[in-house]
């Protein structure tokens, strides 16, 4: 995202000079440099992730209620070529295990305590990321009757509108959501329109790397930084021409919503 906007730069501002406007191109030429440079080198990534995740860089304290739902959103999954396993993507693990840890925590206060597992099959792998993170959460000692799972959503929208219709069927006094940091932000406004009011629980934090040298990982970062602030922009946007549904009205859940919904009846 960011090297595409730096190469559209550079042809804009070769398009000027072609054009003879000499003062345009070189304005852009020294912009490409500067973006590049405050881009590669850290300062750029560093202050977009800071904005993104600033407010959930110190984990609350939980107080379990009744019936909780521990919600852990998908990263991912990845294909092994060899063996057509399917396994937890990189950045998941972080994910599964705060997951685990909150549920066994909640469980030593007597407590009814369920995950939710929410992610489709969004890389086409072949298996859902709700049944591939199921089987590593079983591997970490969870009881199986305890997952809920939720195989169809494509997005973090469709993670928040298809989860609420399960949390409300199951009734949950407290809902944890389990994220990347740099995912919380967006994660906590989509699923406030569905009507779940959630306590963001931070899996992993990431940060930029300043450097006197431009570095290929901040580019990385910055990017997926971006990609959260469109998703916040755009759920705005939408809202402003109406184009969402509206707020806190309960989604109709899909064939598997409905069996899930069923099962916790």
């Amino acid at each position: 995202m960011t090297l595409a906007a730096l190469i559209v730069l550079i042809v804009l501002a070769t398009s000027c000079v072609a054009f003879k406007w000499h003062r345009t191109g070189k304005a852009l030429y020294v912009i490409s440099v500067v973006l590049f440079l405050t881009v590669g080198c850290g300062p750029v990534p560093a202050w977009l992730l800071g904005n993104l995740q600033s407010t959930y860089s110190t984990k609350p304290t939980i107080e379990w209620d009744k019936r909780n739902a521990i919600v852990l959103l998908g990263a991912g999954t990845e294909k092994i070529t060899r063996t057509d396993l399917v396994e937890p993507g990189t950045f998941s693990y972080a994910r599964i295990v705060e997951t685990a840890e909150l549920y066994n925590d909640c469980r030593k206060t007597k407590a009814d305590c369920r995950i939710v597992v929410s992610g489709g099959d969004a890389g086409h792998t072949g298996s859902p990321e709700a049944d591939v993170y199921r089987s590593a959460l079983i591997r970490l000692g969870i009881e199986a009757d305890n997952i809920f799972l939720e195989p169809d959503s494509m997005n973090t929208w469709q993670n928040a509108q298809f989860v609420s219709v399960i949390l409300r069927h199951y009734g949950a006094n407290h809902v944890l959501l389990v994220s990347s940091g740099i995912h919380l932000r967006r994660s906590m406004l989509y699923f406030a329109h569905f009507g779940v009011a959630a306590t963001p629980m931070r899996a992993d934090y990431l940060r930029a790397v300043l450097s006197l040298v431009p570095l290929s990982y901040n580019f990385a970062v910055a990017d997926f930084a971006m990609h959260e602030y469109i998703g916040i922009a755009r759920y705005h946007a939408y809202n402003a021409l109406g184009w969402n549904p509206a707020k806190n009205v309960q989604a109709k859940p899909d064939s598997t919503v409905e069996t899930t919904c069923r099962e916790l009846s």
